[in-house]
């Protein structure tokens, strides 16, 4: 995999150290938050503005280097897999993980199909419990 730098290079875009940061942190700690995101840009550069962390991430996504998904409940949720792909999300410990393989919703596509509608990207979240919350009986998140 190219560097953070060679990666931004590559989509064109201008290479300065909070974007570096701010894809290293994405992708060191995948699913979170653009706050978690900042303290640890934090604790590399020192010193940068939530602004500045969102300014960034707005431009990672936009250009396909992170990808954004907001699970209900959840703040906006940054994926250093920027390609399509599913997530599970746990319902007891709010864990989110990136799910392999094809789903197929031939019914989905058919309807989508007859009204017309030209799908560009699919998005499944699969909600549930993990395999530790649901061995220590863990409550469900609210």
């Amino acid at each position: 995999m190219l560097d953070p730098s060679e990666r931004l290079r590559a989509h064109g875009l201008h290479v300065t150290a909070q974007r570096i940061a701010v894809l290293r942190a994405v992708e060191r700690h995948p699913h979170r938050p653009a706050d978690e995101i900042a303290r640890a840009v934090r604790s590399e550069l020192g010193t940068i503005s939530l602004q500045a962390v969102y300014d960034a991430l707005a431009v990672l996504t936009q250009n396909g280097l992170v990808r954004r998904i907001q699970p209900a409940g959840f703040p906006a949720l940054f994926d250093p897999r920027a390609g399509e792909h599913h997530h599970s999300v746990c319902r007891g410990c709010g864990a989110v993980t990136d799910l392999d393989g094809p789903v197929s919703a031939p019914e989905c596509l058919a309807a989508t199909a007859a009204a017309e509608f030209e799908v560009d990207e699919t998005e499944l979240l699969l909600w549930g419990r993990c395999h530790t919350c649901r061995s220590r009986g863990d409550a469900l998140r609210t």
